[in-house]
């Protein structure tokens, strides 16, 4: 795997793919620059080695050229975040981004305009691909958020650059995170999965019953088990035409001897908001009218004992709809279990949008042990699937 640190950027260009993807509001303004942020290490070794930075990303999905898609909007972020001037081009390929690739200096940073301002990018053009290639010397993928892809920055240019190609740090933590879950974590290890539906993990749930030995189920997934298994779940969210798979992932946890831990208790409410009224009921016996929306407080206490006993922990996915105050206690709880654990040697690996956007509502992102960038890419890595992306910087 070959990595920054294997090679020397003095007087080179570095053409590094980075996911500067972030949220802008309506005054274009940043909402969230971590994954500006993220980048840095990866910008700072380059521009340290005598060499210089050639940025390229998407912003959106642009239909076209759009100016609200623009990458000048978080020129100034990238410039704050970095500590050094960048140069801004309107355009990724051609005459004007040729220009001003071949007259970057050393120790200079140039932000290309957005590459989905091109239909090719996201077609996986060659021709594209090529154009983009020529504007730099070793090309960098630092951009986890887009490795599923096979777009033709993040995965066709590779093959212009066939022995000055590399990961970025950023890139290169991810894949050691996820290795350490799915294959080199220190036993036992404990995949958490929450959120609304068991259709949306089955393939993850499939590939990981032969590598962890405890697999929590949270959320609203919880319901299409207890349901399945014969349990009243009132109004509660649920796949009825999932329940058949629910107790084939039951018995299989049982032939591998994969210990599964489903809620007891759940926060029930008589309507879908935050000002309903609540009551704490057994997870078998939801009466008609009401529903779970968060894990009750004897969950939260096993799953808490569950946690504390793992030495690898993955959490992909909320306990309740931790949106509204009154039923975010169970994935709160659950974060301060986790870095509990992390605090007493356990690895802990967060990723998946919900989860993430979790644990830096409340204030866990110090406290684990790694929090993923990407959402897609992180789910498909789980389901075992080769990204093309990182498979373009193996070949």
């Amino acid at each position: 795997m070959k990595t920054l640190n294997d090679f020397n950027f003095k007087d080179k260009k570095a053409l590094v793919r980075v996911d500067f993807n972030v949220p802008l509001d309506d005054e274009n303004n940043v909402t969230d620059d971590t994954r500006i942020a993220a980048a840095k290490p990866t910008i700072i070794k380059i521009l340290e080695d005598g060499g210089s930075c050639i940025l390229m990303s998407h912003l959106g999905r642009p239909k076209g050229v759009q100016e609200e898609f623009s990458l000048q909007h978080i020129l100034k972020d990238v410039e704050n975040l970095i500590g050094v001037e960048a140069i801004f081009v309107s355009d990724c390929v051609g005459e004007a981004a040729k220009t001003a690739a071949d007259n970057l200096e050393p120790g200079q940073i140039l932000l290309l305009e957005n590459l989905r301002f091109y239909n090719e990018e996201e077609a996986g053009d060659k021709d594209f691909a090529e154009k983009l290639s020529k504007l730099g010397d070793i090309y960098v993928n630092d951009a986890f958020g887009t490795a599923h892809r096979a777009h033709a920055s993040t995965a066709v240019i590779a093959d212009f650059f066939p022995e000055k190609k590399c990961f970025g740090y950023l890139l290169e933590q991810e894949i050691e995170s996820i290795k350490k879950v799915m294959e080199t974590g220190e036993k036992p290890v404990l995949a958490i999965l929450g959120g609304a539906k068991v259709s949306s993990k089955i393939t993850i749930i499939e590939n990981i019953l032969d590598k962890v030995d405890h697999l929590i189920i949270g959320g609203g997934m919880t319901f299409t088990f207890v349901k399945a298994q014969g349990g009243s779940i009132g109004d509660s969210i649920c796949e009825d035409d999932k329940m058949e798979l629910a107790l084939e992932i039951l018995k299989k946890a049982k032939e591998k001897n994969v210990k599964i831990h489903i809620p007891v208790d759940v926060v029930a409410a008589d309507a879908f908001s935050n000002d309903a009224n609540t009551q704490i009921v057994n997870v078998k016996e939801i009466p008609d009218g009401w529903q779970g929306l968060d894990a009750g407080p004897e969950t939260i206490k096993i799953f808490h004992e569950v946690v504390l006993q793992c030495k690898t922990i993955l959490w992909n996915g909320p306990l309740g709809v931790f949106e509204m105050e009154n039923f975010a206690k169970g994935t709160i709880e659950l974060g301060n279990s986790i870095a509990e654990a992390t605090k007493k040697g356990a690895f802990s690996l967060v990723g998946g949008g919900d989860s993430v956007a979790a644990v830096k509502q409340f204030g866990f992102e110090d406290k684990v042990s790694y929090v993923s960038t990407g959402g897609g890419a992180m789910l498909e890595s789980l389901e075992g699937k080769t990204l093309p992306g990182i498979a373009a910087i193996l070949e």
